[in-house]
């Protein structure tokens, strides 16, 4: 697999797998994170692999998990290396990233493999790779560079690190924890006042599915997707969840589409044409969608804010997804 698959092909890739440049060194350049280490006391975060120490404040950081460019940004520290993990293209930040990459976007170094190469001639002095496959393979590469690993936390699984998890983590590495604090406490009052001005959410069910080339899926509770329907009040569907055997998702076949009913239905396309599962016979059969109560994503920003599972995207996504999931529910 090449160091940095494009676009919808990457996502494809690595979802639906789950669900059913080459270069030179680079030349270090001036250090873009914030102060020098007056006042810095030496951090331990605990990750999979063990209990990890930032003796000093970073000034080099490289962010190669899932979204961690983007929570590192938020709490004003500029990457020097970066992984495009939605295939956004260009710098790799949704437009739901407010702050961008100064002066200019960072090395991209490849998702699911990384160029060592390039990667050792950043010079870093802090990696994050909180959101990953958490491979102990994965983690030895990264370590071997010698340098402080900020893997997935202790207990998680591939790529279902929470948005939660994930700030705590960088927050804490980076020596921000009182603006990650901040972030934190923010979503959640939002998510607060959307329960509250919307009590039909409570307690009703739900299903966030996908459809891919490969076909449909389902996501199970631990997601990130069903996570966010779960801090908005919904409980993830039973029978999903009596089916599930992985920690992400359960494969759904055509004959049995009927999984997909809930009182709320909620639907992603991965390497596939949204308009083409809403015409889709089989998939309009399905009760919930029969009687249009269901959401399948349309506008590609909005849809990936959502698969992002970050601080900033799942904000972005939740003032745009409320009123559709309000709209959906009363018909």
């Amino acid at each position: 697999m090449p160091a940095r698959p494009r676009g919808a092909a990457l996502v494809t890739a690595l979802l639906s797998a789950l669900l059913i440049v080459a270069g030179c060194s680079t030349a270090p350049t001036a250090p873009t994170a914030p102060g020098g280490d007056d006042g810095w006391d030496p951090v331990t975060v605990s990750t999979a692999f063990g209990e990890v120490t930032i003796p000093k404040r970073p000034q080099r950081v490289v962010t190669l998990g899932w979204g961690d460019a983007e929570v590192a940004l938020a709490l004003g520290v500029q990457p020097v290396g970066t992984a495009d993990w939605l295939g956004v293209g260009g710098d790799g930040l949704g437009e739901w990233v407010q702050q961008r990459y100064e002066p200019a976007p960072p090395p991209m170094l490849g998702t699911l493999e990384v160029n060592m190469e390039r990667l050792a001639g950043l010079a870093p002095d802090l990696i994050l790779d909180t959101r990953a496959s958490g491979t102990r393979d994965r983690y030895d590469q990264l370590a071997g560079l010698g340098v402080p690993v900020v893997s997935i936390p202790e207990g998680a699984e591939q790529y279902t690190t929470s948005w939660q998890q994930q700030l705590d983590l960088i927050g804490t590495a980076l020596g921000e924890q009182q603006e990650a604090q901040r972030l934190r406490a923010d979503l959640d009052a939002k998510f607060a006042r959307a329960r509250q001005e919307h009590p039909e959410f409570v307690d009703a069910t739900n299903v966030v599915g996908a459809r891919t080339v490969r076909g449909f899926g389902a996501y199970r509770a631990g997601t990130s997707r069903v996570d966010f329907m779960r801090a908005l009040g919904f409980r993830n569907s039973p029978r999903v969840e009596e089916l599930a055997t992985s920690a992400f998702s359960v494969p759904i076949s055509n004959e049995r589409l009927d999984l997909l009913d809930a009182d709320l239905t909620v639907m992603t396309t991965i390497g596939y044409d949204p308009q083409d599962l809403i015409d889709d016979p089989l998939y309009r059969s399905v009760p919930s969608v029969r009687d249009g109560r269901d959401l399948v994503f349309t506008d590609e920003v909005v849809s990936q804010s959502f698969a992002s599972a970050t601080v900033v995207g799942t904000s972005y996504a939740l003032d745009r997804v409320v009123p559709l999931f309000a709209a959906a529910m009363r018909r």
